[in-house]
């Protein structure tokens, strides 16, 4: 679908947001796993009618409810939205033709991302209008897909890849391309393990920013995968912002793998070398010994807060295990807090490999 590089709705939309994140903490929405889980989908309720006679399973393909039960999928954007959140991501954390291999779906990648920012779209429009003085945004979310192009899946064979930087750069763009038509008003590459994988996703959304004249607001959002303090690729929290920080982004971040008290550390840390806003989203603690998560509400409410009082944060929210009642809480606890102001650091050389190095001036 052609996309015009000059959108009023688009440019004012963008300007709300960027004059919003200038007065108060935003608040993106909570895990969408969490509340699909609440469902209890059998086979039958992931195909739906469309795809009853698909030839692989689809059980588990969260993302093909966007398709076959997009009711579900715009309620649970409504829910968030009533818990107050500011932004609310696509359900497309899956939708690259990597990822939808694994069901036969490459072909519906476009449709799945531009149906899926539709439905956000929807969701965020009524909230606004019902609130004015609030308006909703749109991230358009991007996963880090099921390869890793710096990590060998063969033990046996360090040297080995399951995927090229080229084949990740034509599923990313094709994933954006459908975000932006269904619209998006920002791009949120998140729940990153790979900060290869991310430069790929990233080089891909500059490529389309040049090409179509449009740009949008972009979100990088890492993933520190243990109390090692490292993304699952090597990279400290430092490094991951040295490696990326040339792209300019809105916000610079992490989310996912930890509860909000063991996440802390990570986030201090991007706040004090990050000179562009800082965004967190944790899990609701750790999950148990059933894969679930237990923290209840206030609990991760009250660190989030507590993230906010210290001037940490720009923008927080939920990941796994959380629920509208977090978000509610989460919104409560950073309500008239002041959004942290970026620091001016010295200009010098930086550079990253698996540690940060900074040349002394």
């Amino acid at each position: 679908m052609p996309l015009s590089s000059s959108s009023p709705d688009r440019d004012q939309r963008t300007a709300a947001l960027l004059a919003a994140l200038e007065k108060r903490i935003l608040v993106l929405d909570g895990a969408m796993g969490t509340m699909i889980q609440r469902h209890k989908l059998d086979e039958a309720g992931y195909r739906g009618k469309r795809f009853v006679n698909h030839p692989k399973d689809v059980k588990g393909n969260n993302d093909l409810l966007i398709l076959s039960q997009p009711q579900i999928i715009l309620d649970i954007h409504r829910a968030y939205l009533e818990a107050g959140a500011d932004i609310i991501e696509t359900n497309t954390f899956s939708s690259t033709t990597i990822a939808q291999a694994d069901y036969g779906m490459e072909a519906l990648v476009y449709e799945l991302n531009f149906e899926g920012a539709k439905l956000a779209r929807q969701a965020a429009d009524e909230y606004t209008k019902k609130t004015p003085e609030k308006p909703r945004f749109v991230a358009g979310a991007i996963g880090p897909t099921n390869r890793t192009a710096s990590i060998s899946p063969d033990v046996n064979d360090p040297a080995f890849r399951n995927v090229t930087f080229d084949e990740l750069r034509v599923a990313f763009r094709q994933q954006v391309e459908g975000l932006v038509a269904g619209g998006a008003d920002l791009i949120l590459a998140e729940t990153i393990i790979d900060t290869l994988n991310a430069k790929a996703c990233l080089f891909a959304i500059d490529e389309f920013f040049e090409e179509s004249g449009i740009r949008l607001p972009v979100m990088i959002s890492g993933t520190i995968t243990d109390q090692s303090g490292r993304i699952l690729s090597g990279q400290t929290a430092e490094a991951f912002w040295n490696s990326l920080r040339h792209v300019k982004p809105l916000s610079i971040g992490l989310n996912c793998a930890l509860g909000a008290a063991q996440l802390r550390p990570y986030v201090a840390e991007l706040s004090r070398v990050a000179d562009v806003l800082v965004s967190a989203y944790p899990n609701a603690g750790l999950p148990n010994a059933f894969g679930e998560y237990d923290e209840l509400p206030h609990t991760t409410a009250g660190h989030v807060g507590g993230w906010a009082k210290d001037g940490l944060v720009n923008i927080v929210g939920g990941c796994c295990g959380t629920t509208p009642d977090h978000i509610k809480a989460i919104c409560e606890s950073v309500t008239g807090v002041a959004p942290r102001k970026p620091p001016k650091p010295a200009t010098t050389m930086r550079l990253s490999g698996l540690e940060p190095f900074q040349l002394a001036s």
